[in-house]
């Protein structure tokens, strides 16, 4: 990411906080971004000339924009040894933090031999068409470019173009990706398997459309990692909403709780509070990765505080064992980023997560109503959302019934820790679209940089995987050596 990462809720200031909250799709937490490192030389920029829509023959369809792609040349084999590529598809947000975050491809290039390709999301960093953000974000008519159908077309495009530069026709291509970035790699897999020979999709939840996956899956597993930690602290927290609704309905209730929770400029009404409580728990349970474990962070900081300490007060712990020594927290004035403008007309126009919580989570109740959600984005955008479009351009439905019959070569690997798991593949659909899940995996692990630190089921994770690309690449190289290849 994004997440990414994904990383406060993508929420509009001008709609009620509370009505479409939905943590966002990013294979890292953003608030670690100014712990990246910085990049290293051996990744080269270059800009692709993109066309504007694949799908179309108007005559403004032609129009093209700088379309970003990085390589990391350093492992490769050379194109006369058909040495593969690996690709990274960015998802929603800048190419850049990708880069040294996710790690998967950097970390195994050697021994694949491969050239790395990173490619990004238009709309995102510097992928941006009509020639500036302002205007390519302006109205749904700049906008409408704006969708996956269209990011996986330009992935198609610059692999082929790479490939043709390279002069690597033979070199098979392995996609990988993270949360919304996974999903891209499996629809990729599916809608372009003559330029992909596999996908890695890590932490991607393709069943999370349509009613596939139920509502409340999402908050069910956040509430379970809290739970499993803690009982009292997932008590705590689900008592703690209407706590905190009784102190800020008094007259100097507001101040109160700015005052205990060092809030960086008074708060204007409890919701403030409790969306950033709400992104605090959800982010903290689906990045909930090793050696740090936030959950376990704000739970032993809930549980442990001092005696005679109150809800409030035990909540506000948890804030600031998570977020560290802050002069002060929730910043209300934090400027929207461009995820949270992108990623806010992507769930407006294709990306319906139907999001809601259940009576047995430690969340307020909240229900999705398709309806509400529909008039919010006419208002924004006159624009409706399509919330069938993904399952009937890509599928979802019968999965294993109906992918078995003609995809192939799919990884799909999840964390169970992770929320987003609820809505991703869990099973085998078939011999070569695999389903991989470690019970203590969160969200996009297996693809971020490996550490020392790494627990041994994660090592077994990413192994795993890369003995299964080796094979799909192994019998791609049979075949094309093969007196019967045509």
């Amino acid at each position: 990411m994004m997440l990414l990462p994904c990383l406060l809720l993508i929420l509009s200031a001008c709609v009620s906080a509370t009505q479409y909250r939905i943590p966002r799709l990013s294979p890292t937490d953003r608030d670690s971004e100014a712990l990246s490192s910085p990049l290293s030389d051996d990744f080269k920029t270059f800009y692709y000339n993109q066309t504007l829509d694949h799908f179309n023959y108007r005559p403004e369809s032609y129009t093209t924009f700088a379309h970003r792609y990085i390589i990391n040349f350093k492992y490769w084999g050379g194109a006369n040894s058909s040495a593969p590529i690996l690709a990274y598809l960015g998802a929603e947000g800048p190419l850049d933090n990708d880069l040294n975050d996710v790690g998967f491809s950097t970390d195994n290039a050697a021994q694949f031999g491969a050239v790395l390709v990173y490619i990004e999301h238009r709309y995102y960093g510097k992928s941006i068409p009509f020639g500036s953000r302002e205007v390519a974000l302006k109205n749904a008519s700049t906008l409408g470019y704006f969708n996956s159908a269209q990011a996986i077309a330009d992935y198609a495009d610059v692999l082929i173009h790479v490939k043709k530069e390279l002069h690597a026709k033979d070199s098979p291509v392995i996609v990988l990706g993270g949360s919304y970035g996974g999903m891209l790699a499996a629809w990729f897999r599916l809608k372009y398997p003559h330029v992909a020979l596999g996908a890695l999709a890590s932490s991607a939840p393709i069943l999370y459309f349509d009613n596939i996956t139920p509502h409340d899956a999402y908050y069910s597993i956040a509430t379970k990692d809290f739970r499993d930690v803690s009982e009292s602290c997932y008590e705590t927290i689900r008592d703690s909403w209407s706590k905190i609704e009784t102190i800020a309905s008094k007259p100097d209730g507001l101040s109160i709780l700015s005052k205990e929770f060092k809030s960086c400029s008074p708060l204007k009404n409890s919701a403030q509070l409790e969306d950033f409580l709400w992104s605090m728990y959800t982010v903290a349970a689906q990045y909930d990765h090793p050696p740090r474990y936030p959950v376990t962070i704000i739970c032993d900081a809930i549980d442990g505080a001092s005696s005679g300490s109150g809800i409030v007060e035990r909540i506000a712990a948890g804030v600031f064992a998570y977020k560290g020594n802050l002069s002060c927290y929730m910043n209300q004035a934090r400027d929207e980023t461009e995820t949270d403008v992108g990623w806010r007309w992507q769930r407006c126009s294709e990306m319906v997560m139907p999001l809601s919580t259940g009576n047995d989570t430690m969340f307020p109740a909240y229900n999705f109503e398709l309806g509400s959600f529909i008039d919010y984005c006419n208002e924004l955008y006159r624009v409706s959302p399509r919330p069938h479009w993904v399952t009937t351009y890509y599928g979802g439905h019968d999965i294993k019934l109906i992918l078995k019959r003609f995809g192939s070569n799919i990884i799909f690997s999840n964390g169970l820790r992770d929320p987003y798991s609820s809505g991703g593949v869990l099973h085998n659909l078939s011999d070569s679209l695999l389903a991989l899940h470690t019970p203590n995996g969160s969200h996009c692990l297996d693809i971020l940089r490996a550490n020392e630190t790494d627990p041994q089921w994660l090592v077994e994770q990413r192994e795993t995987e890369v003995n299964i690309i080796k094979g799909w690449i192994s019998k791609y190289y049979a075949d094309l050596g093969s007196p019967n290849n045509i």
